[in-house]
């Protein structure tokens, strides 16, 4: 009994729930801008992603494919 696409269709299914339930993160890099001696400057940057709603309503469509594929093939 193969369960990986069970699996992958749940894994699935709660990425594209994850992404309609948070559609936006943030993230943050620091980065040494200069040295000189014992003294650093660091500079922080954040950067803003968006998820498309689209592509998680896909992924959870596709997931429930898979699941269903899945669950279909062990009865």
């Amino acid at each position: 009994m193969n369960r990986t696409p069970v699996f992958a269709g749940s894994i699935l299914i709660l990425l594209g729930l994850l992404g309609i339930a948070v559609p936006m993160f943030t993230t943050e890099q620091t980065k040494e801008v200069a040295h000189i001696g014992d003294l650093k400057i660091q500079a922080t940057e954040s950067k803003t992603y968006a998820v498309p709603t689209l592509v998680s309503g896909g992924a959870v469509l596709l997931g429930l494919v898979v699941l269903g594929a899945g669950l279909y093939r062990k009865a």
